[in-house]
């Protein structure tokens, strides 16, 4: 790791793969438990010798060497690392005065303790693990596990809903083109077809698994297998507090999508878009993607309630996740990960879902011509997808009769003056920008060298996530500098 991307860390701050450790009397034992939340969760960078604030006071040089030898020696004692885990801190020069020592800690397979207590990485903080669910969910998370293969040898088909097969095997003929396998095989075919039924080569159960109830499941079978899953469908538009209209969806996911969406179609609006010459629903395409991601994707094992809520200026859906990473999702850094592929797959036969990843791709395409702004994900134990709402907001507004063209061409006009208008107030700087954000926060870095990150993401209207991949950017162009620690610091524009 070299300087400019030291520094970009110091600027943004811990996070949940960044610590900073002062070890101004040598290592402590909380940094330690920090080594044991980042093996237990996504890993991450430690920094010994940085305060909280991302000032660096450094480490005595001299004693660096004998630092990283106390710290080889201690992660490496099954006394107190279980199990033991092999690191190499380096010792980076900052500057002339300064001495710091940095440890990159990659995931673990497995679950770490330290002096026989577990640590997890929760944000910015260090948090011992106690509870047996949360335990069970880690070594989950660990080992890859699928909990919807789960099999439940005395299930049996009076314990799924049949009489939705006939419907499920015309949605998958259409979606295919007409012809599809499932429409030549009688029930018990189509259900080992599609991964219903199986056998665990581990245990030798054989019997329908938990995807098979949960897609097909009659609802008393579901609340037996899962009690704790639902979908809180909430509108809160007038009553914050409480909700203006709710629907409580506990039944399987072949009717909780229908349900689901038809919760959307009744609480949204139906702007008017023209793609090409097909006039296009965009809300039931946003709201299609964010459902069948929420019911797809979620974690059945964990009491989390998911949600799905529309509110005045924003809607979202929420759901308890398996997570590989932590952090917002963007296109650029989209890794396509399924949480549950069997109900993906069932889900892509029926044309409930495309392939895996062109979800998010969409809700980033079709969400700007419906409310103007971008769409914001967000990976951890809870998985979120906002999607902003402006019912003042549209396409095409005060077009009249102008075509699609003529209307993209207005609006690009419309861009390229706002943009100039912008450039015409950095008077001072001399350098290409890419986007029209990057304009919009150095406009305010320059009103103001000391505002933080919050207060851009407010001004603007950006996303936050967005002005913490902007900033960093900016300054490996060397267009923005940072002084001083993330609090106390400021910004200064070269």
């Amino acid at each position: 790791m070299d300087l400019n991307e030291i520094q970009s860390i110091f600027t943004i701050g811990e996070t949940v793969a960044v610590e900073f450790k002062r070890c101004g009397n040598g290592i402590e034992s909380d940094t330690y438990e920090t080594v044991c939340s980042f093996l237990n969760r996504f890993g991450g960078d430690l920094f010994l010798g940085v305060l909280d604030d991302g000032t660096v006071l450094g480490v005595p040089e001299k004693a660096a060497s004998d630092m990283v030898k106390n710290f080889i020696k201690v992660i490496s004692n099954p006394s107190m690392f279980s199990p033991t885990v092999y690191l190499l801190p380096e010792i980076v020069k900052y500057d002339e005065n300064h001495t710091i020592i940095h440890v990159h800690i990659p995931p673990s397979a497995e679950v770490h303790s330290f002096k026989k207590i577990i640590y997890d990485r929760v944000d910015d903080a260090d948090v011992k693990v106690t509870s047996t669910s949360t335990i069970a969910q880690m070594y989950i998370r660990k080992q890859n596990i699928f909990t919807e293969k789960k099999i439940f040898p005395y299930a049996k088909m009076e314990d799924l809903r049949l009489d939705l097969l006939p419907k499920i095997r015309v949605m998958a003929q259409n979606h295919a083109g007409g012809q599809h396998p499932w429409t030549a095989m009688d029930d018990q075919e189509l259900l080992k077809s599609a991964g219903l039924y199986g056998r665990d080569v581990v245990t030798g159960e054989e019997g329908f698994n938990l995807a098979a109830i949960m897609l097909l499941g009659k609802d008393d079978v579901i609340l037996n297998v899962a009690p704790t899953y639902v979908t809180d469908a909430l509108v809160r538009k007038v009553n914050v507090d409480r909700y203006d209209d709710r629907e409580i969806i506990k039944t399987n996911l072949i009717e909780s999508y229908s349900q689901l969406l038809d919760f959307g179609r009744k609480n949204l609006p139906d702007k008017f878009f023209l793609e090409g010459a097909v006039n296009k629903s965009l809300r039931n395409t946003i709201v299609r993607e964010m459902v069948s991601n929420t019911l797809m994707h979620r974690e059945f094992t964990s009491s989390y309630t998911a949600k799905f809520v529309i509110e005045k200026d924003r809607m979202y859906v929420e759901n308890a996740n398996r997570a590989t990473k932590e952090g917002f999702i963007t296109v650029d850094n989209l890794e396509p990960n399924p949480k549950n592929p069997i109900i993906a797959a069932f889900f892509r036969n029926i044309g409930y879902a495309d392939q895996l990843g062109s979800g998010v791709r969409k809700l980033f395409k079709y969400c700007k011509f419906y409310s103007g702004k971008e769409p914001e994900f967000v990976e951890g134990d809870v998985f979120r997808i906002t999607v902003p709402l402006d019912d003042e907001y549209s396409f095409d507004f005060g077009v009249n009769n102008k075509s699609v063209s003529e209307t993209l061409d207005d609006k690009i006009e419309t861009l390229e003056s706002d943009l100039k208008r912008t450039k015409n107030k950095i008077e001072t700087l001399d350098c290409d920008f890419e986007t029209k954000e990057e304009l919009e926060i150095i406009q305010l870095i320059k009103e103001n060298p000391s505002i933080t990150q919050k207060e851009i993401q407010q001004r603007t209207g950006i996303s936050l996530g967005t002005v913490k991949r902007i900033l960093p950017k900016l300054q490996k162009k060397g267009i923005l500098v940072r002084e001083g620690g993330k609090r106390f610091g400021r910004w200064i524009i070269k």
